[in-house]
């Protein structure tokens, strides 16, 4: 199997939710601590990096008892294409030796070690450099993308981040089924239901 890094994207203000959404607790952790959790399962070697930006010291110290590499984006406002620029760019350089990227954000609370590894074992079946995962009739994060479109990835620019790239390469785009990827963490109604009312996906 090739050798991948997970980009865990956590640089965002929470604007909407007024407080930092990666510091929410679900199942006794944050989910900045459940995703970085769960990557740390999936890859070889600590291949993880976590983008701050906001509320940087806070994310910071939920972190510190975890095995994980934290990156500070200065740019983090110039959208999330500059925390993929920085993230890529630091991971490349510990671990340069890498044959995939998978992107992800901790406001999904059941992305899960299955969920990252069937990206990496999508992309071995099909030869696509492209996986993403699909749910609401729609391709979103976790993403994985093959080395050859790491230079491409560090060029983004603006808001839309990777999704730039499945809009680019359609014929080279493959996806796992993800159905509890629709549930996201913006607002405080998400979080209620989430802890009140949401029941997962058998798998």
């Amino acid at each position: 199997m090739k050798k991948f890094g997970i980009i865990i994207l956590a640089a965002g203000s929470s604007s909407r939710l007024g407080s930092p959404k990666q510091l929410l607790k679900y199942n006794d952790k944050s989910l900045l601590q459940h995703i970085v959790t769960e990557a740390n399962l999936a890859v070889e070697n600590k291949e993880v990096i976590v983008v701050t930006g906001a509320n940087q010291d806070l994310l910071e110290t939920e972190l510190s008892q975890l095995p994980v590499h934290v990156i500070h984006n200065d740019n983090w406002e110039q959208g999330m294409a500059s925390s993929i620029n920085c993230g890529l760019e630091s991971l490349l350089k510990i671990y340069p030796d890498l044959n995939g990227i998978i992107f992800s954000v901790c406001d999904q609370p059941f992305v899960s070690v299955a969920v990252f590894k069937s990206l990496v074992e999508k992309h071995g079946l099909t030869g696509k450099g492209i996986i993403a995962s699909f749910y609401n009739d729609t391709l979103g994060v976790p993403m994985y993308f093959d080395e050859k479109y790491f230079d491409e990835l560090a060029q983004l620019q603006g808001h839309s981040g990777a999704k730039q790239m499945v809009n680019k390469y359609p014929k080279d785009i493959g996806y796992i089924e993800f159905p509890d990827g629709v549930i996201d963490i913006d607002t405080d109604s998400d979080y209620q239901n989430l802890v009140h009312f949401f029941k997962p996906s058998a798998t």
